[in-house]
């Protein structure tokens, strides 16, 4: 989804001549938790949009983490960065921001070895049990056939364990991808190169062992995300498996 021409309201994209909220206030999402699209729904339903389809020009924005990573929580000699200026790690650890956020764009550019796991841990509330209770947005070398077998919702750009993104379009293992991520309270939106590839109302999530649209959840993600807060730390997984992730260009805007 290529999407046209945003202008900012009170720190939230719109859609221009489009308002922010529908008539009732609310937010147009589907029984699956997905949120219409700009295109097929902002203008005809005045809803609120909360994040443009381009990526933002963050150079101003402040940097997540610092470079010598004062400001952050992890095991050291885990998490460094590389002779490039990467953010990377060699242990499946992951790392967190030293404060809660909560109403924030996050923007990061990822570089996956081949066969990379790896993911964007959002609204986290227990760093020490951090799976259950945090929003993973995925991120995976779809493109390899160690995952050809994959679940939707394990896919780059998805919701993990929840919901799968809109579109496929993560690039070959060695180039940059680049994602934003919009979180305005139970709503989350995810931008991979140029593309929505999901818009979700948490709220829709009230069961532990169903998503919305009647799949599975995995049982180790056994808390609904209706109940989880939209506010804690942000964090970045590690080394999953053999394959190493790269970051750069992590920044962040408080709305």
């Amino acid at each position: 989804m290529k999407a046209a021409a945003w202008m900012m309201a009170g720190g939230v994209m719109m859609a221009a001549g489009c308002s922010m909220f529908s008539r009732d206030g609310a937010a147009s999402c589907d029984a699956s938790g997905a949120c219409a699209s700009p295109e097929a729904a902002a203008c005809a339903a005045g809803v609120v949009q909360l994040a443009p389809s381009a990526h933002p020009d963050s150079r101003n924005w402040r940097s997540l983490f610092s470079l010598d990573l004062s400001n952050a929580v992890y095991t050291p000699g885990v998490w460094f960065y590389n002779e490039k200026g990467d953010l990377t790690a060699n242990k499946d650890e992951a790392i967190w921001t030293d404060r809660d956020y909560e109403n924030f764009m996050l923007d990061v550019e990822y570089r996956c070895d081949p066969a990379a796991n790896s993911g964007v841990l959002i609204y986290c509330s227990d760093m020490a049990n951090w799976i259950p209770n945090a929003v993973e947005v995925q991120i995976l070398d779809d493109n390899h056939p160690h995952w050809a077998k994959e679940q939707p919702f394990a896919r780059n750009g998805g919701l993990y364990g929840h919901l799968a993104p809109k579109v496929n379009n993560v690039k070959p293992a060695g180039e940059w991808n680049r994602m934003t991520i919009t979180a305005q309270g139970k709503r989350v939106q995810v931008l991979v190169n140029e593309e929505v590839t999901v818009d979700a109302d948490l709220s829709a999530w009230t069961s532990a062992k169903k998503n919305p649209d009647g799949s599975d959840i995995p049982p180790w993600l056994s808390r609904p995300w209706a109940e989880l807060p939209t506010r804690g730390r942000i964090g970045l997984q590690g080394k999953h498996g053999n394959a190493a992730i790269f970051f750069r260009n992590v920044r962040i805007k408080e709305l």
